[in-house]
């Protein structure tokens, strides 16, 4: 099964640590990186697809992406 997750968050370190935390967790980098401006809040905001094959189980749409 392979699951599919897309990480956002404001264009810092933390969002850094997020997408650190995810590869080390075994989850691989999916295309480019992405960046948006939030006009109303003044803040930069990133993104970065990432991708996991899990094998011997099945996808169920109430499982926690984060937790896999």
């Amino acid at each position: 099964m392979k699951l599919y997750r897309f990480l956002t968050g404001p264009d810092d370190a933390s969002f850094c640590h997020k997408v650190s935390a995810a590869l080390n967790k075994g989850w691989e980098l999916e295309g480019s990186p992405t960046l948006s401006f939030n006009s109303q809040t003044g803040q930069m905001i990133a993104g970065q697809a990432v991708v996991k094959t899990v094998h011997g189980k099945e996808y169920d749409p109430e499982m926690k992406l984060s937790e896999q």
